[in-house]
């Protein structure tokens, strides 16, 4: 799908597209690790979240915080921590200091000049609640995992999004993850900017999105907005 010539609403996954969440989660479990004299390396952590993580959203839907405090007690397994679970809060807690990335809040501020915006993300309403003190933009839209008790790839999210905006016409979402996002809008017909901040190499089997851009000044760009 190309971006359409009208372009007026522009959806943004949240965490890893406008919140710099590797960072926030790594700095969680290397603060909580560290009471017990545990290091934990950036580069085995965050593969094992992506990893765990996905399989607890592909169950039975629970709120993310619950999503989070099974992967924090889950991976300590893996890693021979022995976490006690009435610890795996701190994942969750952590939440709320998680920050937006450097170029995240200039950048919505400017495309909130020229289109409606709108968030669609795999969190429950309360944590986001929190992540969006850090982002002081009005926002015309939010699909929550827990407005639809479903996790992205699943389609619920952006079926929602375009109920409540009446259609898919003008609509194009910018996200960092291939797997949740860029899969489900090729699936749905929605034009989709891949935000692929970690230079990831798509395998030839795997769809491509309709645009990539290595950070959200570029999809700014793209969108006429510099």
């Amino acid at each position: 799908m190309p971006i359409p010539k009208n372009v007026t609403f522009v959806t943004f996954d949240v965490y890893g597209t406008l919140i710099d969440w590797e960072t926030g989660i790594y700095e969680a479990f290397s603060a909580e690790a560290q009471r017990d004299g545990i290091e934990i390396e950036r580069g085995v952590l965050m593969p094992l979240f992506h990893e765990i993580s996905r399989d607890i959203e592909g169950g039975s839907y629970e709120l993310y915080a619950e999503v989070l405090r099974r992967t924090a007690i889950e991976i300590a397994k893996r890693i021979g921590w022995r976490l006690e679970p009435s610890r795996s809060g701190f994942l969750p807690d952590s939440v709320q200091r998680w920050k937006p990335f450097r170029e995240t809040n200039a950048q919505l501020q400017r495309l909130a000049k020229k289109y409606k915006l709108g968030l669609l993300s795999n969190i429950d309403d309360k944590l986001l609640g929190q992540t969006r003190r850090h982002i002081p933009i009005d926002f015309d839209l939010v699909v929550t995992a827990q407005q639809v008790r479903s996790y992205k790839p699943e389609p619920a999210h952006f079926v929602e999004c375009a109920r409540r905006m009446g259609g898919k016409r003008g609509w194009v979402h910018i996200a960092a993850s291939h797997y949740h996002d860029v899969v489900p809008c090729i699936k749905q017909r929605v034009p989709v900017v891949w935000v692929n901040r970690s230079k990831q190499t798509l395998e030839p089997s795997q769809k491509k999105p309709t645009a990539e851009v290595p950070n959200l000044r570029e999809a700014a760009k793209l969108l006429g907005v510099s």
